[in-house]
């Protein structure tokens, strides 16, 4: 049977809750929603695990803050011996349009240090991510205070849309493979497109 590990990457603890960086935890938790099924805490984050036509699809929102993402990646693939192709990070990028969903098979960390420490752990870069683009509206000097900041009232009504696209696009990994849903769900920003 085939097992798939989807993350979620983001921050813990309530001053992070509803920031732009902890979009992989929104997503994560939506699909999780959608699937009726809940996160526990268990060692390195929270885990949840769910079955979508016969595959088994353990969700995890690591709990070693964003920058030590890897540790709680390589330890799950391990525990539930899952391959790489078959693993799903979901993280924020400034160098895509808010809304945008950017997913590919490879890639470099783009400058973010979640990615970078996946990439570390894994002793390489060649796993599927799904980039949800935040956009980069600050000024110069200020992408932390933004990355870590709050959604516009904008932002939030928009993600009402946005965010089931991305679940809608988490299930096609799952059951239409990295290839069919790069084609459907790349640059797409809401459900009516």
């Amino acid at each position: 049977m085939k097992k798939f590990l989807i993350v979620g990457l983001g921050n813990v603890g309530e001053k992070y809750d509803n920031t732009r960086h902890n979009i992989g935890f929104k997503v994560a938790d939506a699909f999780v929603k959608e699937y009726e099924s809940t996160f526990e805490t268990e060692k390195l984050g929270a885990v949840a695990s769910l079955k979508i036509k016969g595959k088994t699809v353990v969700v995890l929102k690591p709990s070693t803050y964003m920058n030590l993402s890897g540790k709680a990646v390589a330890y799950w693939m391990q525990k539930e011996k899952i391959k790489t192709e078959n693993i799903l990070i979901i993280t924020d990028d400034i160098h895509i349009d808010f809304g945008s969903i950017r997913i590919k098979a490879k890639g470099s960390a783009g400058g973010h240090n979640g990615l970078k420490d996946i990439q570390e752990k894994l002793n390489s870069s060649n796993y599927p991510r799904f980039r949800f683009g935040v956009g980069a509206t600050y000024s110069k000097g200020r992408q932390v205070d933004f990355v870590l900041g709050k959604w516009s009232k904008e932002e939030e009504s928009a993600l009402i849309e946005r965010i089931p696209t991305s679940v809608s696009a988490i299930a096609s990994f799952i059951n239409g493979g990295l290839a069919n849903t790069m084609n459907a769900y790349n640059g797409k920003i809401d459900s009516n497109k």
